[in-house]
C-alpha cells in the first residue's frame, strides 16, 4: 500500500506527549473509555534509550508458509519488510506486527542503521530483533521483546505495510500516535492526540503539586484525588508559579 496523506499533527501536541509519562497517557485514555491501549510485550531495548513519540507507520507479518517465505523474496523490491525500510517517513515510528512471536527477528543491524540514516524516529515490535549487540551499539530507540538469531522468514511472511495492524494486543492504525518510555508503549488514537496531550500535561502539573503536598505530610485522603480545599491550594500554587 502507498502512504495515506494526512494532515500533520501539531508540533505542540508531539512536544507535550514527549513530556508526559505513558502512565499519564493511559489514565487520560481510560477517562475516555479506552482501556486496550498499552502493548503487552514491547519494552525498551536499551535501558538508557530516550523516550519515543511519533506517528505510526505499520508493517504486518502473517504466519510463514513455505511457498511464500522463500529466501529469494528478500531481493524482491515489493516485499513489504524491505519496502517499508525506504517507505517509513522521517520522524515517524515503524510499528511491526510480529504476532507476538519471539523466536525470530523482525529487523537486524543493517536495516536499523538504514532507518536511522533516513531519520525514522524508532521501532516498536511485539517480536524480537536480530544482531542484538550490533543493534544495541546503534543510538536508535527500539521497543521489542528481546533478541533472536533466526531471520523473520523462519516464522513470518511480510504481507503489507501502511495498513491497520495489531501489535502487543493493541490495534494500531497508520497515523496513530505512539508514546514509549521505561514502562512500555501506549497507542493514542490520532483523533484524540491533541486533547490527550493537553490534558496529560495538565494532569502531570497537578500531580507534581499533589506529590509535594504528600511529601509535606498531607494524608492521601483529600489530596489524591484532590478535594475542594486541595484544589483551591493547587490553583493558588499554579497562579504563583505562572506569575
Amino acid at each position: 500500500m502507498g502512504q495515506t496523506q494526512r494532515s500533520p499533527l501539531a508540533a505542540e501536541t508531539l512536544a507535550r506527549l514527549g513530556e508526559v509519562s505513558t502512565a499519564t497517557v493511559t489514565m487520560q485514555l481510560l477517562k475516555r473509555g479506552l482501556r486496550n491501549v498499552y502493548m503487552r510485550g514491547p519494552k525498551p531495548f536499551r535501558p538508557e534509550q530516550p523516550r519515543l513519540v511519533g506517528e505510526a507507520y505499520t508493517l504486518r507479518f502473517i504466519p510463514m508458509r513455505e511457498d511464500l517465505s522463500r529466501v529469494e523474496v528478500l531481493g524482491e523490491p515489493d516485499y513489504a519488510p524491505r519496502k517499508v525500510i525506504e517507505a517509513t517517513p522521517p520522524g515517524q515510528i515503524l510499528v511491526i506486527d510480529a504476532r507476538g512471536e519471539r523466536a525470530a527477528g523482525t529487523v537486524g543491524d543493517i536495516l536499523v542503521a538504514r532507518l536511522k540514516e533516513r531519520g525514522v524516529a524508532g521501532i516498536v515490535t511485539d517480536g524480537a530483533v536480530r544482531d542484538g549487540a550490533d543493534v544495541a551499539a546503534i543510538d536508535f530507540p527500539i521497543f521489542c521483546t528481546g533478541t533472536a538469531a533466526p531471520a523473520s522468514l523462519n516464522l513470518h511472511f511480510g504481507a503489507d505495510h501502511d495498513c491497520p495492524i495489531g501489535c502487543g494486543g493493541v490495534a494500531v492504525l497508520p497515523g496513530d500516535v505512539i508514546v514509549g518510555d521505561g514502562d512500555g508503549v501506549v497507542v493514542v488514537p490520532r483523533a484524540l492526540a491533541d486533547e490527550i496531550a493537553a490534558d496529560g500535561f495538565e494532569q502531570e502539573l497537578l500531580e507534581s503539586f499533589l506529590k509535594s503536598r504528600i511529601e509535606a505530610g498531607h494524608p492521601v485522603i483529600g489530596t489524591y484525588p484532590p478535594n475542594e480545599e486541595t484544589r483551591r491550594a493547587y490553583e493558588a500554587w499554579r497562579r504563583a508559579r505562572e506569575g
